[in-house]
């Protein structure tokens, strides 16, 4: 168990390096993932939304209650911003339909189980990194076709209602099962055990989305890969901007500052993939645009965590302490 959990602990911290090694080989080998897609797919999808569930506990659904103006803030920022950004930059690049689909439902989709950890490294506010997180992710099976039927229903054909009943399939009902899990079975050793793996077991699966997109539509990356990056730069760049902007705005503490910069820049580009593939298998462009978000999304996130981290130490100030508000609602 030691050695599984060490394990879990390294695949966590080189997420993006395990992803982008895996999605090299599947180059290679692409009969080692051509099975992710159908029942499997959502076995997959739902492994890694599972994971995040079996994070919350009783405290975080109070955090929810505690914080709803914060959490209103930083959802309708995460629904707002990412979307038409995404559909700005893709103009702005003057994107095929396909491509852009593929930003733009990165761009609607939940923020990124990923961004809690990010939050924790630059000494952000994790718990109000986890209750945005969790908001959006609940939300997800409304907003993301909602978003998705508005900027782009126009010229791609889709099944909103169809989009709906899966996204409540493979998010929400997962992660209440994790957090029930949590709820009622923490105090136990063995359920602490298979917590501290889980982590592990998410970046397995994000891999396994990635490798089945690579494996399939890997030859379409090879077409159009250096614009489909520069696009996802910008959309994630712009997203960590505005996110702290929104902030600032709203006159939050540094640490939710940070912490909402990241919310709303580091998107679940993971169920991004899995919905493109279910929903646009016609559309194959755009499944290969949310797996490069899978990888650059990983990778970013963690050095902008600690570029936010390395600016505090730079500026010899020492990180801004909660407001006493903010005290009151962390009691």
């Amino acid at each position: 168990m030691l050695f599984l959990k060490k394990l879990s602990y390294l695949l966590a911290k080189f997420t993006a390096l395990f992803i982008i090694l895996l999605a090299c080989v599947t180059f290679y080998k692409p009969e080692l993932f051509t099975w992710v897609k159908g029942d499997a797919q959502i076995i997959v999808l739902s492994l890694i939304m599972l994971s995040m569930g079996m994070t919350l506990g009783v405290q975080d659904y109070k955090i929810l209650a505690q914080r709803p103006l914060d959490i209103l803030i930083g959802t309708v920022l995460q629904y707002t911003v990412m979307p038409f950004t995404a559909i700005a930059v893709a103009k702005g690049f003057d994107l095929s339909p396909a491509l852009t689909l593929g930003l733009v439902l990165v761009g609607s989709c939940p923020g990124g189980v990923a961004s809690n950890i990010m939050t924790f490294l630059c000494k952000g506010d994790v718990a109000f990194s986890v209750g945005m997180t969790t908001v959006s992710t609940l939300l997800a099976p409304v907003m993301t076709p909602l978003l998705l039927n508005y900027i782009v229903g126009q010229t791609v054909e889709m099944d909103g209602w169809a989009m709906f009943k899966f996204m409540l399939l493979v998010t929400v009902l997962p992660v209440l099962v994790g957090s029930v899990l949590n709820i009622t079975l923490h105090r136990k050793k063995w359920f602490q055990d298979l917590r501290e793996l889980m982590p592990g077991v998410a970046v397995i699966n994000f891999a396994f989305i990635v490798g089945g997109v690579v494996a399939l539509y890997g030859n379409y990356f090879l077409q159009s890969g250096f614009i489909v990056l520069l696009c996802i730069v910008f959309h994630n760049l712009i997203g960590y901007a505005l996110g702290y902007l929104g902030g600032k705005l709203f006159g939050m503490s540094l640490p939710k500052k940070k912490t909402i910069s990241i919310e709303v820049g580091v998107q679940n580009a993971g169920l991004a993939t899995g919905l493109s593939m279910k929903f646009f298998p016609t559309i194959p462009e755009s499944a290969v645009v949310c797996a490069v978000a899978c990888v650059w999304h990983s990778v970013a996130g963690t050095v902008y965590a600690n570029f936010l981290l390395w600016v505090d130490k730079y500026r010899k100030q020492p990180v801004e302490p909660l407001s006493e508000q903010d005290l009151v609602e962390e009691s």
